[in-house]
């Protein structure tokens, strides 16, 4: 491999690393956002090519590595709070209360997979507490209604335009809403949901547009919805979660402020990536679905379930409350500039924090 083309792909590696520098949300920007782990690797490999096939005493050489080196190290900034070498932002549980528990799966299952059976098998294996599907049309609809006989609180809204959701729930909801907050067809869907303790837990599921070259440029939509339900939740006193398909990565700018502005946490860190999406390409494979939640929650466990047709893996997670030990979780924290760039984007569309249905305990 000669010095130019080495200098070309460290030129190109320079690029993927700045553009998803830039301030603007665009589809470009998100996809060179979500390859960071594929980009790391890159950048890797490159590295290990400089210093054995050139001469580490030329001048231009040692600037290669350096770049290399750097966009390596930057890249790897990003992605290793999803590693176990991480601290953990969640504590492992040590409550043994299971009245005091909430197993949520959640899976995107891909409209035109028809293999409800898959995942049918999967819920009735692990027996969540409460299951949210995404893109679920009629068709999935009349499959997953098969479980309501144990799934008896329900939240329905089939779509033919992959962006139908549903709710099926052992524990009760309360004061639900299905809204359409920044797209008259995209759905969000806001619960209060009652432990067996009686413990009641507010309940938002979200499955926004993102920023695509056929749909919107930019993410303006997509970062608007997110940031309107964190304004929502953010220092409530009743426990919280949040959960979906946010069509964004874990380590983006737009999922990072989502979690400082609603104080929520993540249990993935220093855990895992848990990558979720694509099912069918390994070497493609990004956490697209995620769960947050408040400090009163720690973590019992997560898992990311067997592929069941549909592009998206499904997602198992269960919570423990535990005020007490969950107190002394740290997550992401706001400061001005996080508030005001969460202003701005709440600006761009038209929808406002009251809009937010808010769930009564």
């Amino acid at each position: 491999m000669s010095f130019t083309i080495i200098a070309i792909l460290v030129a190109l590696l320079v690029l993927a690393t700045l553009v998803p520098l830039s301030q603007r949300t665009t589809w470009l920007v998100r996809d060179l956002d979500f390859p960071r782990l594929q980009i790391a690797a890159v950048a890797l490999a490159l590295l290990v090519a400089q210093l054995s096939l050139l001469d580490l005493g030329d001048f231009e050489t040692g600037i290669l590595v350096f770049v290399t080196a750097a966009c390596l190290a930057y890249q790897a900034w990003w992605i290793i709070p999803y590693t176990r070498v991480y601290p953990n932002e969640v504590k492992a549980a040590v409550s043994g209360d299971p009245d005091e528990r909430l197993c949520i799966l959640t899976a995107n299952v891909l409209a035109p997979n028809h293999n409800a059976e898959g995942l049918l098998a999967l819920i009735r294996k692990h027996q969540p507490d409460i299951f949210v599907t995404l893109e679920s049309d009629a068709w999935w609809q009349r499959h997953l209604d098969t479980l309501e006989g144990e799934y008896r609180y329900t939240m329905k809204c089939p779509l033919d335009n992959l962006y139908g959701m549903h709710v099926y729930s052992k524990l009760p909801l309360e004061d639900t809403a299905i809204q359409f907050l920044v797209e008259d067809d995209i759905p969000s869907m806001h619960a209060m949901l009652v432990l067996e303790s009686g413990r009641k837990v507010r309940m938002h599921f979200l499955h926004p547009a993102p920023p695509s070259p056929t749909e919107h440029a930019e993410s303006t939509e997509r970062d608007a919805e997110l940031l309107v339900v964190a304004r929502s939740v953010a220092d409530l006193d009743t426990p919280v979660v949040v959960a979906g398909d946010l069509n964004d990565v874990a380590w983006s700018t737009t999922t990072r402020l989502f979690r400082k502005i609603s104080g929520l946490l993540d249990p993935r860190i220093g855990r895992g990536m848990f990558n979720t999406f694509h099912a069918g390409i390994p070497i493609f494979r990004w956490p697209l679905d995620h769960l947050f939640h408040s400090k009163h929650f720690t973590l019992a466990h997560i898992q990311r379930l067997p592929a069941f047709g549909s592009d998206h893996f499904p997602m198992l997670v269960e919570l423990a409350y535990d005020r007490r030990h969950g107190a002394t979780q740290e997550g992401l924290e706001a400061d001005a500039e996080d508030e005001a760039l969460a202003d701005e984007k709440i600006a761009a569309e038209p929808v406002r924090v009251d809009d937010v249905h808010e769930p009564q305990a």
